[in-house]
């Protein structure tokens, strides 16, 4: 099955590399290269044909990216609404909605946040206040919104809103697709310890979104939601399929320019992105390879690394069955754990080292400086974001309890045959 995989992953290389030198032409505008990619099927080559992409595995869009990556070639937009927005509304939208929604995503003509949280509503999501009021064929939006990633280069946010106050709090709420660019919409970013200002809060003062952009029907925002954190928890779970770059919509510094150019642009924090390879890597550079307790952390990082894979792949089957949310939820809790062991082991394998950032530390300080799983700053973010992965754990735990109460009423003898499994 293995031989089987690298088989296929193998002819997906060179049927992309193939492609891409008969089509790949540095001297085309951005805008119209990525129109080229998407009528391929290139930009989500893991959504069905009449979907605009290719019906390839989930993990076939980080193939195709790297190999656009390999051949020098502008990588296909990324972003939240290729992760979350575009397969939601492929999931609940209405014809019409995503053919107005869905192929600006494709081809990079807009770029999407999520404007899920707020002050008051975190981790009880269901618990948000911002208000939307009908007005005829439009909804009237007032409210704020916080912890919004990428609002600021944003065109259109993944909005929840209550539309009814008078039920049971998961009952009254609607998903919208919502326009950013209108007065009475303010982005406001939210400046962090490290001096970047990724987050942003997001404040809606008579905001107006047409009734026509109401995805899955008013009320039923909740279900919507749902399927949304799905997207999120797969992805991220399996190690994330869509980046935010090269970044969408024409805030992102893309548009305009020659698509040659925009190649050579830098994947920001590209080479700070630390995994089980570049650790492993490390401790041989360091000559820790034959500390028992950096070979331990060593297993450990790898093997939920692969828990996160599997998982991935166990989620894309169960959702095809309509269900799968506790199993993304369980990839989100592997990431979690994933950032806070290889910030953990980095630390481990450089000493006192690992203190210094650039340049005078290691690698020129990418392991203090990395924007990826090994950095001091984000292993204690991580534990903030998902509160150690509680929230998802709390999906979890009630599909746990069933598994461990159907165990207990095996007889023991089959009981261990079928935890050997």
């Amino acid at each position: 099955m293995a031989k089987d995989r690298r088989a296929e992953d193998d002819a997906l290389k060179a049927e992309v590399q193939a492609w891409l030198d008969d089509h790949w032409d540095p001297e085309l505008s951005v805008d119209d290269w990525w129109r080229i990619v998407a009528k391929a099927g290139w930009t989500a080559p893991h959504f069905t044909p009449e979907q605009g992409g290719r019906g390839l595995p989930r993990k076939a869009a980080n193939t195709v990216r790297n190999e656009f990556h390999k051949h020098g070639a502008l990588m296909p937009p990324g972003g939240l609404g290729l992760l979350m927005a575009a397969p939601t509304i492929l999931t609940h939208g209405t014809p019409d909605q995503v053919a107005r929604h869905v192929p600006p995503i494709l081809d990079g003509q807009a770029n999407w946040c999520q404007l899920f949280s707020e002050p008051g509503a975190g981790s009880d999501l269901a618990g948000l206040t911002t208000r939307a009021e009908r007005d005829g064929d439009r909804w009237i939006i007032n409210g704020q919104k916080v912890w919004s990633s990428m609002a600021h280069e944003s065109d259109r946010g993944m909005l929840l809103a209550r539309t009814d106050f008078g039920v049971p709090n998961h009952k009254g709420i609607s998903w919208f697709a919502f326009s950013l660019d209108q007065p009475g919409v303010t982005v406001r970013p939210l400046r962090e310890m490290t001096g970047d200002a990724v987050f942003n809060e997001v404040f809606l003062d008579d905001a107006v979104v047409d009734h026509a952009d109401l995805i899955g029907g008013e009320g039923n925002g909740w279900a919507v939601t749902q399927t949304t954190l799905f997207f999120e928890r797969s992805g991220i779970g399996a190690g994330g399929s869509h980046s935010g770059f090269p970044v969408p919509g024409p805030k992102g510094g893309f548009h305009g320019r020659k698509a040659g150019e925009a190649a050579t642009d830098p994947v920001p924090g590209g080479n700070l992105v630390v995994r089980y390879a570049d650790l492993l890597q490390l401790a041989r550079d360091e000559a820790r390879t034959d500390d028992p307790h950096i070979r331990q952390s060593l297993a450990d990082l790898y093997a939920w690394s692969m828990i996160g894979q599997w998982n991935a792949q166990r989620a894309k089957v169960e959702a095809a069955k309509g269900g799968g949310g506790a199993i993304a939820s369980i990839g989100k809790v592997v990431q979690t754990r994933l950032t806070k062991g290889a910030a953990q082991l980095g630390m481990d394998i450089l000493g006192a080292d690992g203190m210094l950032g650039e340049p005078d530390g290691p690698e020129g300080g990418r392991f203090s400086n990395a924007d990826g799983p090994v950095e001091l700053y984000p292993d204690f973010a991580s534990r903030v974001w998902e509160a150690e992965g509680y929230a998802p754990l709390r999906i979890v735990g009630p599909q746990v309890a069933a598994v461990r109460a159907r165990l207990r009423q095996i007889k023991p003898t089959r009981r261990r045959r079928v935890m050997r499994r």
